[in-house]
């Protein structure tokens, strides 16, 4: 349906519902960054604000590319952000004791964040071309396997991994919505469960495995590597349903709560506003990601239902990880609140993403006056 004849076709022409969602997420996260801050636009919402008109801008010019575009370009980008990868181990940057980065003189890029793209337009192409009477087949599942688990690993190596997990979790929810027999997930996940006690001892650094130990047992090192979830609690909790008020929170302010501005913002949000805003905020993804699915089911092609669903899927993996992560459900993997957190990398992949659903859903628009 056309907007009033006075607005241009391409803008009556955008999905303002989806629009409007983000920017609720991104204003709300741009309010709890200035508390964050003591009352100051600076030293985060300010640049914050400004990376999301940029990230918009973006994500409004991707809206018009076509999704055979992105048909073409799936394994060509899947293999430069593979190389990229390659090139961090070999000249990474390094910053906190991690290794992600490749600093460009101008820009500092994280190849890994771009993985979780690459890897869902990739498989998303391959089931494309794939026959469907291969889908059953050792040649539907060996390809993808290697593809996912290859820039894994080079995560891991960073270390990085929670990235490494919403990359292989990008890579099997694509594999799953192809159609692959379900007792190889089920079959996958018992070997899983053989596995982890091997990986939790031989393959995680120490760091990360005392991040698995204080999940199981936070209070165990209340004032050392279980700070951080003991700290996020009591903000979640001190919150209560309406919150202490804006520019109230004591645990950010007074400096209990730690990266308060970044990977345990939710738990700044709550204890100011409360389990009312925590639900506001969460009710806000959950209509995003139901956008997508919803996209996922209304286009034609499997590519598209197969991108649009696995896109879609990548944002509710970034919430899902980093709530779980704050209330101490999930070990801390260094996840954050897209759009919400401080930081541009996941802000640049979600809108990103945002970008090419709203291309999609371009594309299979029937085609009417303004074509």
């Amino acid at each position: 349906m056309s907007g009033p004849s006075f607005v241009p076709a391409p803008l009556a022409q955008l999905p303002w519902r989806l629009l409007m969602l983000v920017g609720f997420i991104a204003i709300f996260g741009l309010v709890v960054l200035y508390s964050a801050a003591g009352g100051h636009l600076k030293p985060w919402a300010f640049s914050q604000g400004l990376r999301f008109m940029v990230f918009v801008g973006m994500a409004l010019v991707l809206s018009r590319i076509p999704e055979q575009f992105w048909k073409a370009a799936a394994f060509p980008l899947y293999i430069g952000i593979l190389v990229l990868l390659i090139l961090v181990e070999l000249l990474g940057f390094v910053g906190g004791g991690s290794q992600r980065w490749l600093d460009l003189g101008i820009i500092r890029i994280q190849p890994s964040e771009m993985m979780k793209l690459a890897i869902v337009l990739a498989l998303a192409r391959f089931y494309d071309l794939l026959p469907v009477g291969d889908i059953r087949r050792w040649r539907a599942i060996w390809p993808p396997a290697v593809a996912i688990g290859v820039p894994a690993f080079l995560v891991m190596l960073q270390p990085d991994l929670g990235t490494a997990l919403m990359i292989i979790a990008g890579g099997l929810t694509v594999m799953f919505l192809a159609g692959l027999p379900l007792r190889l997930f089920v079959g996958g996940g018992a070997a899983l469960a053989v596995i982890a006690p091997i990986a939790f001892f031989f393959l995680l650094h120490d760091y990360q495995r005392n991040r698995v130990l204080i999940f199981l047992d936070p209070e165990s090192d209340p004032l050392g590597a279980g700070y951080h979830i003991s700290q996020s609690k009591i903000a979640i909790g001190s919150g209560g349903i309406f919150g202490k008020g804006f520019l109230n929170g004591s645990q950010s302010h007074l400096d209990y709560l730690p990266e308060g501005h970044t990977d345990f913002v939710f738990a700044t949000m709550a204890e100011e506003w409360g389990l009312i805003g925590g639900l506001l905020l969460i009710a806000a993804f959950i209509l995003v990601v139901r956008w997508g699915v919803t996209l996922s089911q209304r286009v034609d092609g499997k590519f598209a239902r197969l991108v649009s669903a696995g896109l879609a899927t990548t944002i509710f993996f970034y919430v899902a990880i980093n709530l779980m992560m704050v209330m101490g459900l999930a070990p801390v993997v260094g996840i954050p609140l897209p759009l919400f957190s401080f930081g541009g990398s996941a802000m640049m992949t979600v809108m990103i993403c945002v970008g090419i659903l709203m291309g999609i859903e371009r594309s299979n628009r029937p085609r009417g006056r303004f074509g």
